[in-house]
Formats: structure tokens, C-alpha cells, sequence
């Protein structure tokens, strides 16, 4: 039996997103962007998912974050309210 690892891991990635996006105060309590970066949580993606944030750490109620493998993503928009899509993007 052969195993698809890029498939699996994007599996993963997916499910994790999933989870991120039904229950989001579960993972999004930051007060500052080096919070997001010592979540642990983003351990839990597979490895080479990168991930970037801006806001909060100017005195901004404002937080915005990306995370990405391959060609699946999450955004995460915390304005008003929070704001998360995930998907796939075209190749």
C-alpha cells in the first residue's frame, strides 16, 4: 500500500482549519502578534506550513493572521468580530 505523505499532510492541514474555524476562542486569545507566534497550536500543522500576523503589537485592536501549506490556507481577521476562511487556492 503506498501512502500519499503530501495528501495526508494536506488532510491535516484541512482538518485543523476546520477545528480553528468552528471553535475560534478555543485559539484566538492574543494579546500581542508574538502571542500568535508561541501558539501552540501551530505546532499541530504539518511541517512547512508557514505563517504570518500583523496588528496588536502597535496598540491596535486589530489582528490579522495568515497560515499556509501548499496551496491550502487560513485567514484569520480579528476586527469587529473574528473572521476566519479557509480553502484551496488554484494552481
Amino acid at each position: 500500500m503506498l501512502i500519499d505523505f503530501v495528501q495526508h499532510q494536506c488532510q491535516q492541514f484541512a482538518e485543523l482549519a476546520a477545528r480553528i474555524q468552528a471553535q475560534p476562542a478555543a485559539y484566538i486569545q492574543f494579546d500581542s502578534v508574538s502571542d500568535f507566534y508561541k501558539a501552540e497550536w501551530l505546532n499541530d500543522f504539518p511541517t512547512g506550513t508557514t505563517w504570518a500576523a500583523s496588528g496588536l503589537d502597535d496598540g491596535a485592536a486589530h489582528f490579522y493572521a495568515i497560515i499556509e501549506y501548499r496551496n491550502h490556507y487560513l485567514s484569520i481577521s480579528c476586527l469587529q468580530q473574528v473572521e476566519i476562511c479557509c480553502g484551496i487556492r488554484a494552481e
